[in-house]
């Protein structure tokens, strides 16, 4: 089984601490949302309809010619390796583990390499998955890079699949606007920005061709009516995107000085998280769980990635736990 954020009943009990008692800094989804209108009657009522105006609201944020919401991009990773004879994958790493798992499960052929070997592995390549920017490294390769590996494989007929699931907080390096482009899938995460992972949300924007074969693999009614309810709502709030992005922003910049201050540079991140690569990320994780506090370790390289703070309670939580941290390793 593949580790992943929040798995905050499981800790609650292994650390014997109440679960109202934690705070959870584990998954890289924004603390808080939107203001959220009343879902009416209906979306619980009637089973979902396409023709409202959810795919319509989604095309005008994202900037996209056409896409397909998904139950979550989780749903279009496991699926897109389905929708493939089987292929030569290549997947820039460390990343996501689904995409690894999922391509694997269904027979392709995979390899994993950094950033830096992607020119001389591409040629021998049928796909090749980004996430963009990275999960847990934060890094975050521009447009022109992508869009110049994008082009060597759709003249084979090959794809590059884009997780774009943190790109919210800094859009104008996404390939949202080139998703028409035959060969270039790009994933949209709805609940990590919008502080809504529950309504299990997300799109894939890519020619409408493969969107039509992937609709049809997924079946009807993969959304929810009260999802596509709020996702129609939230993506169409200009104003509550832009002051979301602005208190993201913010406060990733305040996480990555805290932890500066008390020994823990980050390596890398974005506006929902920041990666410390640490030898000791073992017994950094084990002494925040001890005092409820839950973040994401990684095996490789060892590191630890820390979500944002909701509020000045949990800001102040943190910092105590990290002075007595560099109190400990002193």
């Amino acid at each position: 089984m593949l580790e992943h954020g929040g798995k905050l009943r499981r800790a609650a009990e292994h650390f014997d601490i109440p679960l109202q008692d934690w705070l959870d800094l584990s998954t890289g989804i924004a603390p808080y949302g939107f203001d959220l209108p009343a879902i009416p009657s209906e979306a619980w009522l009637r089973l979902p309809e396409t023709e409202d105006e959810l795919e319509t609201a989604a095309q005008g944020y994202f900037g996209a010619a056409s896409l397909l919401p998904v139950a979550g991009s989780q749903a279009a990773i496991q699926m897109l390796p389905r929708l493939r004879r089987p292929s030569q994958v290549g997947i820039v790493s460390p990343c996501y583990a689904e995409h690894a798992e999922a391509w694997r499960r269904e027979g392709h052929r995979l390899s994993e390499f950094s950033e830096g070997s992607v020119p001389r592995a591409l040629d021998g390549l049928d796909v090749l998955v980004v996430v963009n920017p990275n999960n847990p490294t934060g890094r975050l390769l521009p447009p022109e890079q992508l869009l110049d590996w994008h082009g060597r494989l759709a003249e084979r007929g090959g794809w590059l699949v884009v997780d774009e699931a943190f790109m919210d907080p800094t859009p104008s390096h996404s390939l949202a606007p080139h998703s028409h482009l035959p060969g270039l899938i790009v994933l949209r995460s709805f609940g990590k920005f919008f502080g809504m992972a529950g309504a299990r949300l997300g799109f894939v924007l890519a020619e409408q061709s493969l969107l039509s074969v992937l609709s049809d693999a997924l079946g009807p009614w993969p959304i929810a009516g009260p999802s596509r309810f709020i996702g129609t709502v939230l993506l169409a709030d200009r104003d509550g995107q832009r002051r979301q992005r602005e208190r993201l922003l913010g406060d990733s910049e305040r996480l990555a000085q805290l932890l500066s201050e008390h020994g823990l540079s980050p390596a890398g991140g974005c506006g929902l998280f920041h990666w410390v690569v640490t030898e000791e990320a073992t017994m950094l994780r084990e002494f925040l769980a001890c005092q409820g506090i839950l973040v994401r370790r990684f095996l490789y390289p060892p590191s630890v990635r820390f979500g944002l703070p909701a509020d000045e309670a949990g800001w102040g939580r943190l910092t105590r736990a990290l002075i007595n941290y560099q109190a400990l390793s002193a």
